[in-house]
């Protein structure tokens, strides 16, 4: 009877055991090669995210500048302390536009969001925007 030190499978393949003598020098460099594959696209994924959050933050202060803004103009007081409390809240160099008709004040706040400023001024700024309206408290009805 003749006995094999190497087992086979029902396939014909040689079984799963130890590595043969010298394997782990064909795999060295593998972990260093993946993680020069995933560090990139890790780098490409938490920019991206912080771009998202940046844009969510623009558009955030530009809705509570919105409100803001409606808010003083609807209780009576002047349009440009309306506005100056709009600018305040709002993102840098947004416009805050402020229209009556009638009992209704509208307010439009409008940005331009650049996420990563001039570190990465080939990107093209992102443009965020919000609208409300309230009702005048100093016009009778």
């Amino acid at each position: 009877m003749i006995h094999s030190t190497s087992s086979t499978t029902d396939d014909g393949c040689p079984a799963a055991g130890p590595a043969p003598r010298g394997a782990w020098r064909r795999d060295r460099g593998y972990a260093t090669a993946e993680a020069a594959l995933v560090l990139p696209v890790l780098l490409i994924v938490l920019a991206l995210a912080a771009w998202v959050l940046v844009c969510v933050n623009g558009q955030l202060r530009c809705v509570d500048a919105a409100r803001t803004a409606a808010r003083i103009a609807a209780r009576g007081d002047s349009l440009a302390s309306a506005e100056a409390a709009g600018r305040a809240v709002a993102p840098a160099r947004a416009l805050v536009q402020i229209r009556l008709h009638g009992r209704q004040v509208e307010v439009v706040v409008t940005a331009e969001v650049q996420p990563f400023g001039a570190a990465l001024g080939v990107l093209p700024p992102v443009h965020v925007q919000a609208r409300t309206a309230g009702e005048r408290e100093d016009v009778p009805q």
